[in-house]
């Protein structure tokens, strides 16, 4: 079908602001006697908070408030209710190095941290765990009581006889693949600015995934009505699922502005966003996987530990996720799956982009180690194993558009697999030997999950004199391009340009509820939402169309702001004079729609994990050919094929960035580079001196492929775009790198220092020979 704007190279509605530092961050926010909040932190990773003495500080000049544990309501944060176990102001102990302590509100931010040094302490310091083994050891400190073993969620999944799969297999392969924690590093750091008015309502502002789910929790933690909190939208300066939780800077500023009736804003540093908002899980993974002598899994059992931090923030999500995206992206027929995520006394860890390094990477990496024994081709097995369209995933999710095959294929025909893989050779760059490999990878990601009753997304549109049409809609932009989405969509469907469309969304007092970004559903149904709202609307208009120009109501057509007869685009009126005519018939025109992805309402992250999860699934290849130096272990890059299928490119120009930032964060970062370092609780790369994220100059050539399987469900077919290379990237670059030098690496990040052990290794493992 051919669509005027949908499927097009459309420049994004929020370029120009952002690229002339015209779009306005939470940080740039300046509102009448707004004061300024900073936070005192733990300097120990487990105490007891015996004393806090704010008496001293109190009576600093500028200082106009002081909040502690015991200011607060009592009540504590978790995503689900049996997760509840963060205080966001801790009474009692603290988990952490840097768990909040207690917070300031003062006339400037010089003030507020002199203030913050004259807050004494008294802690009983506590015995501390900081490595999933010793978390699960005997008679180890617990964080929390009731929790043996520090176990906070424990994922079970058994599908078939497993056992009995394993006797029927060829090969049988154990390995086991380890990770380290990672950051999200978005451009922004956390800030908040919060303003209760005399009319006892609380306005925020802050970067989120999700402003109707902040609301609902600050509604609750404060004890507050949902009408009376009023979360706003502003510029947000990226994601990654770092921005899908509630952080106790939120709480803590929130409360200030209570406490003083006045505006408050806190802005974190770089080292407080990386070390009190959220990290990803360092893991653990044993792999065992079964196949016959084709390569086709027969069994496989999976038990994988993940380093949670000191609270459960998405603890069940986070556990599940990795097996989800494994059962998603390959058949299994016999599978068994132990998830454990550890309380630790380290940062809390939530959902990241690259979630499970570990886990998606070694199941990869293993199928090469098993295509290599059968002397299969590594692109051959992941074919032999892909999920088709039709196919019922172990945990029951039906698939209704799939073209991973497809993906696999055309990433191997760009990338020249057939030509380099299995001839990788040394080279002589600059005179010197360098080892070259190629490797792939195959991932898949969800569209969407069950959320209940903020599973689905509303929209509404309205109508002005002059033609011109406003979109209101929850759903929020974390730089992903949904605003632009929306706007795509509607101008499309009501024959409109899209200057002509003006966007009000993610303002919880004006905009109606959204599942949330973090859900990887914005399009899916928040696209959906303003497509049928669309729709609504164009109906109406065609109606009152239809008496002037005498003609049925489906043989009219929307374009370039007219109605007009399909047959004839000659006979045809402006939209504004329709709009007019309306308000004149006292019918003003008015759309709405409403999506709910039709999911299993019943399925559970830990309770009961079946059922349909989602509507759609996205799926997604990358190939990595790289260059190793033998003697530093030094990779280079030379050139990446990203490939996925997204059911429908809206913005195939969007799409392509999506690619290219996963390449960047999964497989440039990820496997190369990024990975933190501790001390006894302290994290020592919090910052971009010492944590290393890739620049532009760091980059491959990228070559991106739009796959579109058309999912039946999707707006025109579109669902997610972007996440499965994320993972698939990891793959792929490691993949690669053990391709180039010729033996395993099970250590994510693999860095120079772990690829010139590797090497090391295997000259020692030969000489042995």
């Amino acid at each position: 079908m051919q669509y005027n704007l949908i499927g097009t190279r459309m420049p994004r509605i929020d370029a120009p602001a952002k690229a002339t530092g015209e779009a306005r961050f939470t940080a740039d926010l300046m509102l009448p006697r707004m004061l300024h909040a900073k936070v005192l932190r733990s300097p120990y990773p487990h105490a007891r908070i015996a004393r806090i003495d704010t008496s001293e500080a109190e009576k600093l000049p500028g200082v106009k408030a002081i909040i502690t544990g015991r200011d607060t309501a009592g009540v504590k944060w978790g995503v689900f209710r049996y997760t509840r176990d963060q205080e966001l102001l801790p009474t009692e102990k603290v988990r952490y190095v840097g768990d909040e302590v207690a917070a300031v509100a003062a006339t400037s931010e010089g003030i507020a941290e002199e203030a913050l040094a004259l807050i004494k302490v008294e802690y009983e310091v506590l015995p501390a765990v900081f490595t999933i083994e010793e978390a699960m050891a005997d008679r180890a400190p617990l964080l929390h009581e009731g929790f043996e073993r520090n176990i906070n969620i424990h994922v079970p999944i058994v599908v078939g006889d497993v056992e009995q799969g394993f006797k029927d297999s060829y090969l049988v392969r154990e390995d086991t693949f380890v990770s380290e924690e990672e950051s999200y590093f978005m451009s922004e750091p956390l800030a908040v600015v919060a303003n209760y008015t005399s009319e006892g309502v609380l306005e925020m502002w802050m970067p989120n995934a999700a402003p109707h789910m902040k609301a609902k929790a600050m509604s609750n933690l404060l004890k507050m009505p949902l009408h009376k909190v009023h979360v706003r939208k502003i510029a947000i300066g990226g994601a990654f699922g770092g921005r899908s939780d509630i952080f106790p800077g939120e709480f803590i500023c929130a409360l200030l502005s209570i406490r003083t009736q006045r505006p408050v804003k806190l802005v974190y540093t770089r080292e407080e966003n990386t070390i009190a908002t959220r990290q990803g899980h360092n893991m653990i993974a044993h792999i065992k996987t079964g196949v016959d002598r084709r390569g086709v899994v027969l069994a496989r059992d999976m038990t994988l530990y993940m380093d949670g931090g000191a609270y459960s923030s998405t603890g069940p999500i986070a556990t599940s996720v990795p097996f989800l995206c494994l059962e998603q992206v390959y058949r299994m027929p016999n599978v068994r799956y132990n998830g454990y995520r550890i309380y630790t006394n380290k940062p809390i860890r939530g959902m990241i982009r690259t979630h499970g390094r570990a886990f998606a990477g070694g199941i990869d990496m293993q199928l090469d180690m098993i295509a290599g024994e059968l002397g299969i081709d590594a692109g051959e097995i992941r074919l032999r194993n892909a999920r088709r369209v039709g196919d019922v995933t172990p945990t029951e999710s039906k698939v209704f558009s799939c073209a991973l095959d497809e993906t696999i294929k055309k990433a191997m025909e760009v990338s020249g697999w057939k030509e380099k893989r299995g001839k990788q050779r040394p080279e002589l760059v600059e005179g010197l030997p360098k080892w070259r490999g190629i490797g792939m990878g195959c991932n898949s990601v969800q569209t969407g999950f069950p959320m209940g009753i903020r599973g689905g997304s509303q929209a509404f549109i309205k109508f002005n004199e002059d033609g011109g049409a406003t979109v209101i809609s929850g759903v929020v932009d974390n730089g992903q391009g949904n605003d632009n989405m929306l706007v795509q969509i509607a101008a499309e469907e009501l024959g409109l340009r899209p200057e002509d469309i003006c966007l009000i969304s993610a303002d919880t007092e004006v905009t109606p509820t959204a599942p949330g970004s973090f859900s990887m559903v914005s399009t899916f149904a928040g696209g959906n939402a303003v497509r049928l709202a669309a729709r609504d609307a164009r109906q109406q208009l065609f109606e009152i169309a239809s008496y002037d120009l005498e003609v049925g109501v489906d043989e009219l057509e929307a374009r370039e702001r007219r109605v007009f007869v399909r047959d004839d685009p000659e006979q045809g009126i402006p939209i504004a004079k329709v709009i007019r005519k309306a308000l004149i018939l006292d019918k003003p025109v008015m759309g709405r729609g409403h999506y709910s992805p039709k999911v299993d309402h019943g399925r559970e992250w830990v309770k009961n994990p079946r059922g349909q999860l989602s509507e759609a699934f996205s799926f997604g290849t990358t190939v990595a050919e790289v260059e190793v130096d033998p003697e530093t272990g030094q990779v280079k890059v030379l050139e990446v094929t990203a490939a996925q299928d997204v059911g429908f490119a809206l913005n195939p120009m969007v799409v392509e960035g999506q690619f290219e930032s996963g390449v960047a964060m999964g497989g440039q970062g990820g496997v190369l580079t990024e990975g933190h370092q501790w001390a006894e609780g302290h994290l020592l790369n919090p910052t971009y001196r010492e944590y290393k994220i890739p620049l532009a100059c760091d980059m491959p050539k990228i070559n991106t492929v739009i796959v579109e399987s058309i999912d039946p469900n999707g707006p025109y077919g579109a669902k997610e775009a972007g996440m499965s290379i994320a993972m698939s990237a990891a793959q792929a670059y490691a993949n690669a790198i053990c391709n180039a030098i010729g033996t395993w690496i099970h250590e994510f990040p693999m860095t120079p220092e772990v690829v010139l052990e590797a090497i090391e290794r295997k000259k020692r493992e030969n000489t042995k020979d």
